[in-house]
């Protein structure tokens, strides 16, 4: 008897202990399905996700969404290791030293007053040449005028997208700025273009003014740095004149010659790039050799990036140079802005490159390159302010 309820406590005992470990097991909280992993880009893709952003801001067409696009492909790059960055195709877009952005201004603000002049350029995101060469004019601009308020747009919004991606800065394209010049009241207007010429893009420029000229009591569009274009390629002006006056003194200078006549004793010729282009307005590189050759200035030779017209091709030019008998090469750009097509088509490393295919003919034994543009010259600022000072008499008429 003692013998079953000996065998009957231990029986109850463990009952309790089965019992109090089933307690224990459904006090415990249900464990959570873990979280799925979240996979990490690889390098390559980190860095396609940049040009992925990077195309999506170059691009000619300002939208709602601009302004968060550009910051959103700078935050990506920013967020790129240094091995990572240099898989991006686009990586000069943000790694390229072009300069302090600093320096510039943007010259966006309000509080214009009644009378503004507008400085219309296309632009470029090289920090050093639009302080230099689009700053400069405006510089020169605003001095002259102290009593006009001067004010910018660049007609490129690539451009314009670029610099405030990669440098914080936000500059006016055409509707910006003549939307601010509406709201704030401004009456009277001078258009001033920083454009080479009457082309395609200073016709792009006009045409947009026009459609605001009614917001305004008097508009007025000055003229381009090299005047009106005229018939053909015998036809020059003063502008002209004094353009190629400007730059060739400029050129011989950097270059340290004492005169155009020394370097030709050196077997030295200066060669002119300009753009180059397809509307009727291209006679005007035609009429700007003419001018040289008028001056006496048998070693400056003009030429164009787009090879139009066709004398002006890069081709074209070295057989010119090369027939001539000169030795020695100076390149400068026939622009402007000292920008991309003055960095790279003219003094570039790759092959197609003007320096490079000065080099490849064989023709020349030494080289100089002068990334100048024409902006930078006093001469040149000069010609804007009496082309503004043309303009502002036709307001008083």
């Amino acid at each position: 008897m003692k013998n079953v309820k000996t065998l009957l406590a231990l029986v109850l005992a463990l009952c309790m202990v089965l019992s109090l470990a089933a307690c224990g097991q459904s006090a415990q909280p249900e464990q959570e399905d873990e979280a799925p992993a979240v996979e990490t880009p690889s390098d390559e893709e980190a860095a396609a996700k940049v040009d992925e952003l990077i195309a999506a801001i170059q691009v000619q067409e300002r939208t709602e969404t601009t302004d968060a696009d550009c910051e959103a492909a700078k935050a990506a790059w920013d967020a790129l290791t240094d091995a990572q960055k240099e898989l991006v195709e686009e990586a000069d877009y943000f790694a390229l030293d072009t300069g302090d952005a600093s320096f510039d201004d943007p010259r966006n603000g309000d509080d214009i007053g009644a009378n503004e002049l507008l400085v219309v350029s296309f632009g470029t995101s090289f920090n050093d040449s639009r302080v230099n060469d689009i700053k400069g004019i405006e510089d020169a601009l605003q001095e002259a005028y102290p009593d006009w308020s001067v004010r910018r747009a660049f007609t490129a919004q690539i451009i314009i997208n670029h610099i405030q991606a990669r440098d914080g800065e936000k500059i006016d394209n055409m509707t910006q700025a003549l939307d601010r010049a509406v709201a704030n009241g401004v009456e009277n207007l001078v258009v001033q273009p920083t454009h080479l010429m009457h082309g395609a893009e200073y016709d792009e420029m006009a045409a947009t003014v026009e459609a605001y000229k009614d917001n305004f009591k008097s508009v007025v569009i000055a003229e381009p740095l090299l005047g009106e274009v005229g018939a053909d390629a015998t036809v020059v002006n003063a502008d002209k004149k004094a353009a190629a006056e400007a730059i060739v003194n400029a050129a011989v200078g950097a270059g340290g010659f004492d005169s155009l006549e020394s370097a030709e004793g050196l077997s030295t010729a200066f060669v002119f790039m300009g753009h180059g282009t397809a509307h009727v307005a291209k006679v005007t590189y035609s009429q700007m050799q003419t001018m040289m050759d008028e001056l006496g200035y048998k070693n400056v030779f003009i030429g164009t990036v787009e090879g139009e017209p066709e004398d002006t091709a890069c081709e074209a030019i070295i057989e010119k140079v090369a027939q001539a008998g000169y030795k020695h090469v100076v390149l400068r750009p026939l622009m402007v802005v000292a920008g991309d097509h003055a960095n790279n088509d003219m003094a570039g490393e790759d092959e197609d490159s003007w320096l490079s295919m000065f080099k490849a003919s064989g023709k020349f034994e030494g080289f100089d390159v002068q990334i100048n543009g024409m902006g930078g010259i006093p001469a040149v600022q000069a010609l804007y302010v009496a082309h503004t000072a043309a303009a502002m008499e036709q307001l008083a008429k």
